[in-house]
């Protein structure tokens, strides 16, 4: 019934409204990324996912973006070495992590009494580091990594599967296909790079024809500043008939790395306030996209601000 309404709202021409981060914002609010939170601070990340439908929005995505078991893998030499040395239960934490990621929002939404009303979105990230396409492993190695992880969201409990700044054309073409065998509906979308193509350099039109075809249901732009998605989306909105949509972030990224042991942190966010943001968001509603939401650096704040801005009434319990 959650993806029904979210159906309905679609075919009415939106707008649907996305939930913003859950790494960055939970980094600034002092948690660390190691295991996502899912271990030590559960409170704080359902807390957070409350406050996110308190906003006004109508998708939760799971606290799982590049929540995989390669990222555990790749800090040691092959899986004799992880079981020699690493921690006990390496092999399938990704796995437990993604559950207790899907019951958290779950329970978020089902204490706010929104079950019919809101969607969860299982989140699939790049299998590599997402500002990384160069790392992006072959398409046969891609779907069959992805389809893991989508089974285990899929028997979680999500209502449909965002792959969330995908990368590479062949990445993204192969974790769709991974994610429709669930029987989920599938939304796929990408991060660009500076010249406005996906951050590998391929054309982004080009990949978002070969997503839809492959079988996603919606195509969104994200993970790059504002006034770069609004010239993405003019592209967008030209070039596939399904729905189109944009999250973006605000402020620098700051490294170390984006790996559990380091913080995500993105800063200087100050430039793009709460209405600023709403403002930069209306364009892409007047350009034709009919879901928008936050990427890193934005919080539960402009949210808020976009459901005020793009007349969304809250949805009361």
């Amino acid at each position: 019934m959650s993806y029904a309404a979210l159906v309905a709202r679609l075919q009415k021409g939106g707008p649907v409204l996305l939930d913003g981060p859950m790494g960055s914002e939970l980094v600034r609010r002092g948690i660390r990324w190691r295991k996502h939170g899912l271990l030590t601070d559960q409170q704080t990340v359902e807390q957070l996912h409350r406050e996110y439908l308190a906003a006004g929005a109508h998708i939760l995505r799971t606290n799982t973006f590049q929540l995989n078991p390669r990222v555990y893998r790749n800090v040691f030499r092959n899986a004799r070495h992880m079981q020699h040395i690493g921690a006990p239960g390496l092999q399938d934490l990704a796995q437990r992590l993604a559950r207790a990621a899907v019951e958290l929002a779950r329970r978020a939404r089902a204490e706010a009494g929104l079950e019919h009303r809101v969607a969860i979105a299982g989140v699939l990230g790049p299998l590599e580091h997402c500002y990384r396409p160069d790392l992006s492993p072959p398409p046969a190695t891609a779907r069959a990594e992805h389809a893991e992880m989508a089974r285990v969201l899929a028997e979680a409990g999500v209502d449909f599967l965002l792959l969330e700044s995908m990368n590479t054309l062949g990445e993204a073409v192969a974790a769709v296909e991974a994610a429709r065998a669930t029987g989920l509906p599938v939304w796929a979308s990408f991060v660009p790079g500076p010249e406005g193509e996906l951050l590998s350099g391929e054309p982004l039109v080009e990949a978002a024809r070969a997503v839809t075809q492959a079988g996603a249901s919606a195509v969104l732009i994200n993970c790059g500043p504002p006034e770069l998605l609004t010239d993405c989306l003019r592209r967008l909105v030209r070039s596939v008939e399904v729905p189109v949509g944009a999250f973006a972030l605000i402020g620098r990224f700051s490294p170390p790395s984006w790996k559990f042991e380091f913080h995500p942190q993105f800063i200087e966010t100050e430039t793009w306030p709460p209405d600023r943001y709403a403002e930069e968001a209306a364009i892409w509603r007047a350009i034709g996209a009919t879901i928008v939401g936050g990427c890193c650096g934005t919080g539960p704040a402009h949210t808020a601000a976009l459901a005020r801005r793009l007349h969304i009434e809250v949805q009361p319990a």
